[in-house]
């Protein structure tokens, strides 16, 4: 028969130094996160130093056990932080920018792979460990990127929306990388063709079927539910599933079946996390618009919800709208309910109100210090400082730093380069489209110009768009000439370049497998590409923080003088809500 002891782990106190140890860890996480933030928007980089001091590598004041468990539960915030930036997400402003994401993902991946056939030189090893190599450098930690986006208030930008999607296509490829590095390992006869290909397919399949089924069953399963008046029934039970404690057990089961469902299938639960909170976003956006449309018209024109704000929903349904009145003026919609008591509720069971409820504090006070403190462990310090080990290091860090700023060229219009008549128009279309979904509402309502000298001189009005509103000839000038005209500064590429050269927890894992494999025969490759991970990945949120602070420091200068001067961002600054 098992011992009782078998059967149960019996609770211990756990000493004074274990409780003193723990404490200043969680401690310093946050102390040095908050100073960190304020003087370089790089709160990150202390954190990570803190992981190296306490972990194995340091002084090992952290037992293996609250390692692993560190690591594990800091990979829980690794994915609310994902599920956050998918929150954040206007689906709009994605799909505009879809291209020049893929490009600039695309560019991100091909060169440092390409650039690491430098090592072969280096360390004399062969391609297939030069591919590993770059391949662990080829990826954007995901963590550091929103966590930069979100300290410097670029989140909701196009400069955020296009680095978002690029490093999620690059955690995509990551997933790859992993599972052929892990392949190239193993013998050549159990080498799998399926177990490269299966990550992308399935990737794509949740790319596909999520905003189908969003489309075709979610949507229409919406408008019946209003159709029906479900969302301001009066039975308790029915109205009961419009209150927030609902609304945040549907929204954290559906992000555990999208996590556990995209693990199972093979791909990465970080781009489910994603796609996660993007549907919700795009529900409360549906649901938004369904409201609004039963409001009284002076409700619904000033209502917009905390994270549709500004999102120019389709028009998904026109119920007759039921301008009552109360005694007091109050509006009313047809149950009798005033509109700010409907606007109120409506804003309180949005996803981000949610999020900022339930999963705000204990993420950014305990789950995601311990992710990137988690990253530190992962850090051989000490093997790191042989002075040939170094200095490749540090010559790899560099080439890799190079390929990654690459990424922010397509930001760039050079000034003076001959363009094909056949592209500049295709350009132009493409300019006026993206001057649409970006400038401000009240630069889309001005009156068509009547000083036009002839009809030569005088634009004809863009087609009508989704909402109803048309391009003004201005609005259409100005998206016009921007294809020409000289950038406004280089700190939007320079920005969107360095936040892609922080790497991380992914480019980690491959370098593991690759060593644990027996990929890396060579023992200082391995530690070579720990150098280079280790230096991105402190260099580019300290470069991206002071970039931030100084456009910042342009802006704040700017609004206090008048002085004219336009954005330093310039269409990249702005947002969905401006």
């Amino acid at each position: 028969m098992a011992s009782t002891a078998s059967n149960a782990f019996a609770y211990h106190e756990p000493g004074i130094v274990t409780i003193m140890i723990l404490t200043a860890f969680l401690l310093l996480l946050n102390i040095t996160n908050y100073a960190l933030d304020r003087l370089v928007y790089s709160g990150l980089l202390g954190q990570i130093l803190i992981g190296v001091w306490f972990g194995t590598p340091g002084t090992h004041w952290l037992s293996d056990s609250m390692v692993l468990a560190a690591q594990q539960l800091g990979y829980l915030g690794l994915i609310l932080l994902v599920y956050e930036g998918g929150l954040q997400t206007n689906i709009k402003t994605l799909k505009a920018n879809l291209l020049l994401s893929s490009a600039v993902a695309i560019t991100g991946i091909a060169l440092p792979i390409g650039l690491s056939c430098v090592l072969q030189r280096l360390l004399d090893i062969t391609p297939v460990e030069a591919f590993a190599a770059g391949a662990a450098l080829c990826l954007t930690s995901l963590g550091t990127t929103f966590t930069v986006l979100k300290t410097s208030g670029l989140t909701e930008s196009r400069l955020g929306v296009v680095l978002t999607s690029a490093a999620m296509m690059d955690d995509v490829v990551g997933l790859v990388m992993v599972q052929i590095i892990s392949s190239l390992g193993e013998a050549a006869s159990s080498f799998s063709a399926t177990t490269v290909i299966r990550p992308v397919f399935v990737s794509i399949a949740f790319a596909v079927i999520v905003p189908a089924a969003c489309k075709w069953l979610v949507l229409p399963a919406t408008k019946w539910c209003y159709a029906q008046g479900l969302p301001s029934a009066k039975p308790a039970g029915l109205a009961y599933l419009a209150t927030r404690q609902v609304r945040f057990v549907a929204h954290t089961l559906f992000l555990i079946a999208m996590v556990a469902g995209s693990t199972y299938a093979g791909t990465s639960n970080l781009f489910a996390a994603y796609l996660t909170g993007a549907v919700v976003t795009w529900h409360d956006s549906v649901m938004d618009s369904l409201g609004s449309a039963k409001l009284p018209p002076t409700a619904a024109k000033t209502h917009a919800s905390p994270q549709t704000q500004g999102q120019a929903s389709e028009p998904l349904a026109t119920p007759a709208d039921a301008d009552g009145r109360s005694g007091d003026g109050t509006s009313k919609p047809a149950d009798g309910t005033s509109s700010q008591q409907v606007l109120k509720s409506r804003n309180e069971c949005a996803g981000t109100t949610i999020y900022n409820t339930y999963y705000h504090t204990p993420l950014e006070t305990i789950l995601k210090p311990l992710f990137f403190a988690s990253i530190g462990f992962s850090i051989p310090i000490t093997q790191m400082f042989s002075a040939a080990v170094v200095w490749r290091g540090i010559l790899y860090a560099l080439l890799m730093t190079f390929a990654k700023l690459v990424c922010g060229m397509w930001l760039l219009r050079l000034p003076g380069v001959a363009i094909p008549e056949r592209i500049r128009k295709a350009l132009s279309k493409v300019s006026v489209a993206h001057w649409y979904l970006w400038c401000k509402p009240t630069q889309r309502q001005h009156k068509p110009n009547t000083t036009a000298t002839s009809a030569a001189d005088a634009i004809p009005p863009a087609a009508p768009v989704q909402d109803g509103a048309q391009l003004t000839p201005a609005t259409q000038a100005r998206a016009q000439s921007s294809i020409s005209a000289k950038p406004l500064s280089l700190y939007p590429a320079a920005i969107l370049g360095s936040a892609m050269v922080a790497r991380g927890e992914i480019g980690f894992l491959i370098s593991s497998v690759a060593q644990s494999t027996g990929v890396f025969a060579n023992k200082d490759i391995f530690l070579v590409v720990t150098w280079a991970i280790f230096l991105c990945t402190l260099f580019g949120p300290v470069t991206v923080g002071l970039l931030v602070r100084r456009v910042k420091t342009l802006q704040d200068t700017e609004r206090a003088q008048k002085s004219g001067r336009q954005d330093p961002l310039g269409i990249w600054g702005i947002t969905s809500s401006s």
